[in-house]
C-alpha cells in the first residue's frame, strides 16, 4: 500500500467520532457490517469497520476494485440504496451481492469540501432491511458530511503545520477552526433535528391514534392490541429521547439541565408512573414519595431518570412481582429509588451497567440501544449526584442521590 493510502486509512483512524458513528449506524438502521472506505480507481481499501456478521474484513484490508459497487459510487458520486437485493431490478442480477452474500446494502459517497471524492460510508447485511427512508438516507449524508469535514480539516492542519511560520499558522487554525466548529454545529443540528422532528412526528400521529382507539368500543382482543402498540410507542419514544441526548452529549452539548428552586417535583414523578401504568397494565407499580423539603433541580430531567430506572425495571424485573418507587427529601439530600424482584444481575455486568450500548437483560427481546441507564447516569452526575446499585436474587434496586442545594463551588 503506497504511503498516500497509509495516511488516508489513519487519518481516519485519527478521528474519534468514526467508531460512534459506526455504532450508531448499526443500532438505528439494524445493519450489521458497517464500514468507512478509501475508494480509488483501483484499490478498496477498508479504514474503519464494525462487523458483526464476521465478514472478515479489518483497516487496511482490500477488496478487488471491481467486484464492489462503490467503484460504481466513485464515479457517479449517487449513493447506492437497497432494501431487498431479490426484489431490485436493478441489482438482483448483479454480480456483488451474489459474490459477498448481502441482501440489503447502502453506501453514501464520502466527498471533501473541494470536491474531491474519498470514498464510501457503507453498511451491508445478509438479511433485508428498510433503508430507502428520508431519515436513514439523511442519517448517513450528514455522517458522510461529517467524515468529510474531518479529513479536510484533518489535511489542512497538516499543510498548514508545513508551510507557515509559527504565527500565522496560530492564526490560521483559530480562523479554521472557528469556521470548522460552525460548520460541525450545522451538522449536529441537522442531525438532532432529523431525529427530534422526523422520528418523533409520525410516533406523535401513532399515540394521537392509539388514544382515539382507546376512547371508543373495543373488545378484549382489541383492546389488548391498543395496549401492545401504547406500549412499544412509550419503548420507541424513550428510545429516541435517549439517543437525542447521547448525540447531544458526544458530539457535543454535554447533558443540559435547568434547575429550578423548590421544584415540582412530585408532580413529575407521579406523570411518569401514570404513563408507565397505561403502558404496563398487567404490572403492580408502588409509590411511597415523601418530599416535605425543597428540592432544587431540573424536574424534566428528574423525571426522565426515573422513567428510564422505572422502564429497566419493568422490562428486566420479575413479571409477577410489583416494582417499587421511593422518593424522599430531608437532611440536604433528594434520595429516589427503584426496585424490582427477578434474578440478580451477573457481577460482570454491573461494572459496566451505565455505559452506552451495554444491556443487563438475559434475553435478546429485552435487550434496546442500551442507553437508558447511561443516560440516567448522565443526568444524575449533571445534578451532582450518583446512581448505585445492589443486586441479589431478592431484589435490584437503583439508588438515585443527590444534594438538594446545589453545592456552591
Amino acid at each position: 500500500m503506497s504511503e498516500d493510502l497509509q495516511a488516508d486509512v489513519a487519518a481516519i483512524a485519527g478521528i474519534a467520532a468514526v467508531p460512534t458513528i459506526l455504532e450508531v449506524v448499526r443500532r438505528i438502521t439494524g445493519m450489521r457490517f458497517v464500514a468507512v472506505a478509501r475508494v480509488t480507481e483501483d484499490r478498496w481499501i477498508a479504514c474503519s469497520v464494525k462487523d458483526d456478521i464476521e465478514f472478515g474484513l479489518k483497516p487496511g484490508d482490500e477488496l478487488k476494485i471491481n467486484t464492489t459497487i462503490c467503484d460504481e459510487i466513485r464515479q457517479s458520486r449517487d449513493a447506492v440504496i437497497i432494501d431487498h437485493v431479490s426484489n431490485d431490478a436493478a441489482f438482483r442480477t448483479h454480480p456483488t451481492p451474489l459474490m459477498y452474500g448481502f441482501q440489503s446494502y447502502i453506501s453514501m459517497p464520502i466527498i471533501l469540501p473541494d470536491s474531491r471524492f474519498f470514498g464510501t460510508l457503507c453498511a451491508i447485511d445478509p438479511k433485508p432491511a428498510r433503508l430507502s427512508n428520508p431519515e436513514t438516507v439523511s442519517m448517513f449524508r450528514l455522517f458522510a458530511e461529517l467524515i468529510g469535514y474531518h479529513l479536510d480539516a484533518l489535511e489542512r492542519a497538516a499543510a498548514g503545520k508545513a508551510d507557515l511560520t509559527k504565527a500565522r499558522s496560530q492564526l490560521a487554525v483559530s480562523v479554521d477552526s472557528l469556521a470548522e466548529e460552525r460548520r460541525m454545529a450545522h451538522l449536529r443540528e441537522e442531525f438532532v433535528a432529523i431525529l427530534g422532528h422526523d422520528l418523533r412526528n409520525p410516533l406523535g400521529a401513532i399515540r394521537s391514534g392509539m388514544d382515539l382507539l382507546q376512547r371508543t368500543p373495543l373488545n378484549r382482543q382489541a383492546k389488548d392490541l391498543v395496549s401492545m402498540i401504547q406500549q412499544s410507542i412509550s419503548r420507541m419514544s424513550e428510545l429516541i429521547g435517549n439517543t437525542l441526548d447521547f448525540t447531544r452529549g458526544r458530539l457535543g452539548g454535554g447533558m443540559h439541565v435547568e434547575r429550578v428552586p423548590n421544584a415540582a417535583l412530585e408532580p413529575a414523578l407521579e406523570q411518569v408512573v401514570e404513563e408507565l401504568r397505561a403502558c404496563w397494565p398487567d404490572r403492580l407499580i408502588e409509590t411511597r414519595f415523601a418530599l416535605p423539603d425543597p428540592v432544587s433541580c431540573d424536574p424534566d430531567r428528574i423525571g426522565q431518570l426515573c422513567s428510564n430506572l422505572l422502564s429497566n425495571a419493568l422490562i428486566h424485573g420479575s413479571q409477577t412481582l410489583p416494582v417499587q418507587v421511593a422518593a424522599s427529601s430531608e437532611g440536604g439530600e433528594f434520595q429516589l429509588y427503584v426496585s424490582n424482584g427477578g434474578r440478580a444481575i451477573p457481577a460482570e455486568m454491573l461494572q459496566h451497567l451505565f455505559e452506552p450500548f451495554s444491556h443487563s437483560a438475559t434475553k435478546s427481546h429485552q435487550q434496546g440501544l442500551g442507553l437508558g441507564l447511561y443516560i440516567a447516569a448522565e443526568i444524575a452526575r449533571a445534578h451532582g449526584g450518583s446512581i448505585k446499585v445492589v443486586s441479589n436474587d431478592t431484589e435490584t434496586r437503583f439508588t438515585f442521590q443527590m444534594p438538594s442545594s446545589p453545592i456552591a463551588t
